[in-house]
């Protein structure tokens, strides 16, 4: 069993949505057909027109993965800010995979966890993943396991992701000075962990550290059944046009060590910011450079919060479906939903695009419409944000509320009408 303790102070809510600068007002979802293929990387066909044969996994071969995010309890503890103070259910793993199966249409999770929560109390951390998996298994429900980031670490501010050690030059890296794209220190970070040039106190490079962290993972899921794989990354920073080149490199060092102990799901992330007119020049071109040598069984994840309808949406998903087809590699949507954005000025007196709660939500037509584009485009899976215990001012971005019995203490998850609006998406698309 998982050890359940509540730790008071306040929480700050990393939802990993992605905050991709002025560029990303509102992004989207669209939706697939077909399956995209996992391709070998001397193959030349063209990835939109695989056969069954070559489909990703053995339980699905036309249709998608479809998913849902999860968040989990010490696999999510900042480790330089209090932790989670909202109340952990006793039976969340176990009510929510079976609540996940019974819905007869989701076969996988994208469970994101952080590294600095692994450094904060591994043995708790290691424990909770091995109950993420035997629940997973005895529900047959697939599970991605992501390394995630938001707003590089605690250390910075408000994000989790890099572990303070990794911070170990107060003279560059205040704390508290902000992990976000805008702020200097997150740029001056960035630009030295692609150089690799961020070291441990006792001088191992940060690369090194996150693929022996990254081996411990892979070397306590990868047995399990219901592991489909693992997502390197979520969300790097980019901060030069130089640096697309460099996180192939990143990407293709974290793939060769895994493919020493994995032949699984390899998944690599969309970077952050998104911005096209920025210098850092985002083009299908650039991102097509951030791709592993060895492209077996390598998926590239991207992010969409927003509906297929509006232009700008429809031209990012383009973009990221032409890097698909530069590289050969399947997409996978690794996180959707609809979000809007409002512009506010912030204490440095900079205009910045915060999820505006009030006027973000999602209704079935909308998720009915972005679960048809992915579809037509030939999405090699799709997850949507997310399922957690703790709540979220913007309703849509949670799939189940926690319910305390005041009386016996005991807390119970309840899905939201969000839950039931993905389900009938993707079964409009693809059926039962």
């Amino acid at each position: 069993m998982i050890r359940k303790f509540i730790l008071s102070g306040t929480f700050v809510a990393c939802i990993s949505i992605i905050v991709i600068d002025l560029y990303v007002l509102e992004n989207n979802l669209p939706t697939p057909t077909y399956a995209q293929s996992i391709i070998p990387s001397t193959s030349t066909e063209d990835i939109f027109a695989g056969d069954a044969s070559d489909a990703q996994s053995t339980d699905q071969v036309n249709v998608p993965h479809l998913g849902v995010n999860m968040r989990g309890y010490y696999s999510s503890m900042p480790q330089t800010r209090e932790g989670l103070k909202n109340p952990f259910p006793g039976n969340y793993y176990e009510s929510s995979f079976k609540t996940l199966k019974e819905a007869n249409i989701i076969d996988h999770v994208r469970y994101r966890f952080y590294w600095e929560s692994y450094e904060r109390d591994p043995i708790a951390f290691i424990e909770e993943l091995e109950v993420v998996a035997n629940t997973a298994d005895k529900y047959g429900i697939k599970v991605i396991y992501d390394n995630h980031q938001f707003q590089t670490s605690s250390w910075l501010g408000t994000g989790t992701g890099f572990p303070a050690y990794l911070f170990n030059d107060p003279s560059l890296y205040k704390q508290g000075s902000g992990g976000a794209t805008k702020y200097s220190s997150a740029q001056i970070w960035w630009t030295k962990w692609w150089d690799r040039g961020i070291k441990s106190t006792d001088g191992v490079d940060g690369w090194t550290l996150q693929a022996e962290f990254l081996r411990k993972i892979v070397e306590t899921l990868d047995d399990h059944s219901s592991t489909l794989g693992y997502e390197i990354l979520s969300e790097p920073q980019i901060h030069n046009k130089d640096q697309w080149a460099k996180i192939g490199k990143y990407n293709n060092f974290i793939t060769k060590e895994l493919r020493k102990i994995t032949d699984k799901i390899i998944v690599y992330s969309i970077n952050v910011p998104l911005d096209a007119k920025s210098l850092i020049e985002v083009n299908d071109q650039n991102m097509a450079k951030m791709v592993p040598e060895d492209k077996k069984n390598i998926v590239l994840k991207m992010s969409l919060y927003g509906l297929p309808s509006f232009k700008y949406q429809s031209e990012k998903l383009e973009l990221y479906l032409n890097a698909s087809k530069i590289t050969g590699i399947p997409l996978y949507i690794g996180e959707w939903n609809n979000v809007k954005r409002t512009a506010m000025i912030n204490e440095e007196g900079n205009k910045i695009w915060k999820i505006d709660a009030n006027r973000s939500d999602i209704n079935q037509e909308e998720a009915n419409a972005i679960v048809d584009k992915f579809k037509d485009v030939g999405i090699w899976g799709m997850a949507y944000w997310e399922w957690s215990f703790v709540p979220n001012d913007t309703p849509n971005l949670n799939l189940v509320n926690t319910i305390n019995d005041g009386t016996t203490g005991e807390a119970r998850l309840e899905p939201t009408k969000y839950f039931q609006l993905v389900k009938n998406a993707y079964r409009n698309s693809y059926g039962n």
